[in-house]
């Protein structure tokens, strides 16, 4: 069965940064995108950051582009969120994801806090 194994979140201050990892197992990873979901309190789960199956073609929205990076180890099935220069605002709840035979998965997410 596909599973999404996130590790790597904590609390750093305002400024800082941390190295999320996602280990996956139960497909072929190295045939999927993968992407970093997050969501705060009160707020829907939004798109951080996509990988196309090679590494070769990345996407983030506005608002973590030039801080985040997203990066993928094929021989390894493991896909890495680096975020430097953290806000308060980045405040949240993690996800990685994937699609597999038309059909969503989610790992249980890792807790990102920053303090002002």
């Amino acid at each position: 069965q596909v599973q999404l194994v996130e590790s790597g979140g904590g609390l750093v201050q305002t400024g800082g940064s941390l190295r999320l990892s996602c280990a996956a197992s139960g497909f072929t990873f190295s045939s999927r995108p993968m992407s970093w979901y997050r969501q705060a309190p009160g707020k829907e789960r939004e798109l951080v950051a996509g990988i196309s199956n090679t590494g070769r073609v990345t996407t983030y929205p506005d608002s973590v582009k030039g801080r985040f990076t997203i990066s993928r180890d094929n021989p390894k099935n493991t896909v890495y969120l680096q975020m430097n220069s953290l806000k308060f605002e980045d405040t949240a709840i993690y996800y990685c994801k994937t699609v597999w035979l038309a059909k969503d998965y989610w790992g249980q997410g890792t807790q990102v806090t920053v303090s002002s």
